[in-house]
């Protein structure tokens, strides 16, 4: 049985934050503002994950108000959702993750993503895909204003479903 889920997430440029995008940190002149480290694509990782499961979003398990995910490191969020994700009886298919940015370029960044995503579930490289496209200088994220990722996660069933 499979199991498909799709999710989204947007996070505003600003001054004095680092940027991380995929786990890794990107050298730029601005970061994204968030509760966390405002990983953008982790977080629309987390989303899609929890989607296809029908248990609810990122804001559910890890919110915003609560002071223990203050400044969270978004990769520890991911392996525990991916965790209980397996505790369901599935496992990642395959991930496919579109990262809207019109700067910095995100090519030279892609394979260390693609390395620590894997890293971080288990997977093999080959079972995520991501691409950077600009906006071509339209709305927020084509203005320098914001990052926006958007990503689907095909699960496949291991074990008996909860």
């Amino acid at each position: 049985m499979y199991r498909i889920g799709q999710g989204f997430d947007i996070h505003k440029l600003v001054d004095g934050r680092k940027l991380i995008i995929g786990g890794v940190e990107i050298g730029y002149e601005k970061g994204l503002l968030g509760h966390s480290d405002a990983d953008v694509l982790i977080h629309s990782i987390i989303d899609a994950l929890l989607g296809a499961l029908a248990l609810g979003d990122i804001g559910t398990h890890f919110p915003d108000n609560d002071s223990k995910y203050k400044d969270a490191d978004s990769c520890v969020l991911l392996e525990k959702t991916y965790n209980l994700i397996k505790q369901y009886g599935y496992e990642v298919n395959n991930i496919d993750n579109s990262i809207l940015i019109q700067e910095p370029k995100m090519k030279p960044y892609i394979p260390l993503m693609v390395k620590k995503i894997s890293s971080l579930l288990g997977i093999d490289e080959n079972k995520i895909s991501i691409k950077a496209k600009t906006m071509e200088e339209q709305d927020s994220v084509g203005e320098k204003k914001a990052v926006a990722v958007h990503s689907v996660v095909l699960l496949k069933k291991t074990e008996t479903e909860k």
